[in-house]
């Protein structure tokens, strides 16, 4: 019988000769010195002193925990000043708020979905493919971004009820999903489309009030949508937002709503401090968008596959984890933190870097980028 820690170390060594290990780093206030393209703080707001001192204050107020689940301790009236403001801001019925963007997907999945037919893109964020596990409904896994193909398998089901989940923007290629094409689908055959905003909040469409908003379905029914409130708003949580019938129903069925403590007083001050940035700051948003296409320029100029981004992700695709991981290597060398993607995070053939963009880079950090792609570029050709 093979020993079960021997079992581990043989799994271990198999993951780094593929280049697929991952180490942890831990990093200094200041990203070691190294320019930051790697985080998903969009909008450089969680070192913003405004959402600092809003953190503070709330911990100081209300503690440095909830102290209890939703349901018993942990909602203080900073919450739902959070949910009123989230709704009010995207344009949404009714927000409810937990303490991270993946229990939020769980949340919202596993509930609205059960005993049905859940239909997800192939691209869809982790968080969305263990909610549909957890779901206990059947799972149609459709091509990335195939309308037709969700729409056959909507048309073709026996089940009653059926959802369609989908990124707005995909976190790992930055493409948007053609969410006006999916919506007019969902409500042909009767299903909910659950949409996942967290790399779009804050980014895309006015003043960042997300893809939804952007596509003009914010008030329909049919629509739920997923926020994290740890990208653009630079703090920590998440919310689904929704009709009422939605939020009542995790209110009262959604586990990983009901079991889990709830967000810390300071992220609710901080989320709240952003969503007032981004109101008196409407060209925040599209300065990161700005930012992201510069990026994915100079990506093109050097020679390197990349896509048109339609929010802040930049991916920079490079095939075997191995030149990935040298190429974000080389990165560090030039001074800049990059995001380095391997499988399972990607297909097999498609490792890449990610380069995140934020409203505050100035030109000379632009420059230096540009450099180090053209580094990346010539390290590819030499591999």
């Amino acid at each position: 019988m093979t020993r079960p820690l021997d079992r581990l170390r043989t799994a271990s060594a198999e993951r780094e000769s593929a280049g697929l290990r991952r180490v942890l780093r831990p990093r200094t206030p200041d990203h070691d010195g190294l320019l930051d393209l790697a985080s998903n703080d969009y909008l450089g707001l969680s070192r913003d002193e405004r959402l600092v001192e809003a953190a503070v204050r709330a911990t100081r107020e209300w503690g440095t925990g909830s102290t209890g689940s939703r349901l018993v301790t942990g909602t203080t009236r900073l919450h739902a000043d959070l949910e009123e403001r989230l709704a009010a801001f995207t344009g949404a019925d009714r927000a409810l708020v937990f303490s991270s963007g993946y229990l939020a997907n769980l949340g919202a999945v596993a509930a609205l979905a059960r005993g049905g037919l859940v239909v997800s893109d192939s691209g869809n964020h982790a968080s969305i493919v263990d909610a549909c596990r957890l779901s206990r409904s059947r799972v149609a896994v459709t091509p990335h971004g195939d309308v037709d193909a969700v729409a056959k398998v909507l048309a073709e089901r026996s089940e009653e009820h059926a959802i369609v989940v989908t990124d707005a923007v995909f976190s790992v290629d930055g493409d948007l999903a053609p969410l006006r094409r999916l919506h007019a689908v969902a409500v042909r055959h009767g299903a909910l489309l659950i949409v996942d905003e967290a790399h779009a909040l804050g980014v895309v469409g006015d003043r960042g009030r997300g893809a939804v908003h952007e596509a003009g379905l914010s008030g329909d029914s049919h629509i739920v949508r997923t926020v994290t409130l740890s990208k653009s708003l630079g703090s920590q949580g998440g919310a689904v937002l929704g009709a009422p019938e939605v939020i009542e129903t995790l209110v009262d069925t959604g586990r990983s709503f009901i079991f889990d403590t709830g967000l810390a007083p300071g992220c609710v001050g901080a989320a709240l401090a952003a969503l007032d940035i981004l109101e008196e700051s409407p060209d925040l948003p599209r300065q990161a968008l700005s930012r992201a296409r510069a990026l994915a320029g100079m990506a093109r100029e050097a020679g390197l596959e990349t896509s048109e981004p339609a929010a802040a992700v930049v991916p920079v695709v490079l095939g075997p984890p191995q030149l990935a991981l040298a190429a974000a290597n080389l990165c560090a060398e030039r001074g800049i933190r990059v995001g380095c993607f391997r499988p399972p995070s990607v297909p097999r053939g498609r490792s890449s870097l990610r380069l995140t963009a934020r409203a505050d880079l100035r030109s000379d950090d632009l420059a230096a980028v540009r450099g180090a792609l053209t580094a990346v570029a010539e390290l590819k050709v030499d591999t």
